[in-house]
């Protein structure tokens, strides 16, 4: 079983998503089908039924999916780490070179990765050019749009 790195925040997010799904949305979804079948009995033409049939399908494969990474989760504990290196959990500031602009980007787990609040997965294509890498060093990533130059101005640990 192959583990992935995740942060605490992270791994309470999907707990907390789980617990949603499980509790709320999995109970909420059985009386949508009840109540279905109550108003129309003919399940071949009950639209509600197999809407909520459909819904619950969706339900249950992301519970299963949620199970299974937080299963093989390793839960890193960035409070503990430092130094101007950067790894998973650094929080970097960089430079682009060709525009001055600077960007943040805090290196997280896959599942909880969201580049519009500035958290990317470790398995990205910057995460992967960075890690290794320190103040100060320059570095030229791929990105889908092309060629991306950084300089490295500051390694944090949040």
């Amino acid at each position: 079983m192959t583990k992935f790195p995740m942060t605490a925040a992270g791994y309470s997010a999907l707990q907390d998503e789980l617990h949603q799904r499980m509790a709320v949305d999995r109970p909420r979804l059985v009386q949508r089908m009840q109540e279905a079948i109550a108003d129309d009995s003919n399940l071949a033409e009950n639209s509600e039924y197999h809407a909520a049939q459909a819904d619950q399908l969706m339900n249950e494969a992301r519970i299963v999916e949620l199970e299974d990474r937080l299963a093989r989760a390793d839960v890193i504990d960035v409070s503990k780490l430092s130094g101007d290196t950067i790894k998973f959990g650094a929080t970097v500031t960089l430079i682009d070179e060709d525009t001055d602009e600077n960007k943040v980007w805090r290196i997280v787990g896959e599942p909880e990765a969201n580049a519009h609040s500035g958290k990317i997965s470790v398995n990205s294509p910057i995460a992967r050019a960075l890690i290794g890498r320190a103040t100060g060093d320059s570095l030229e990533v791929m990105v889908p749009t092309g060629v991306r130059s950084y300089r490295v101005q500051k390694v944090e640990w949040l």
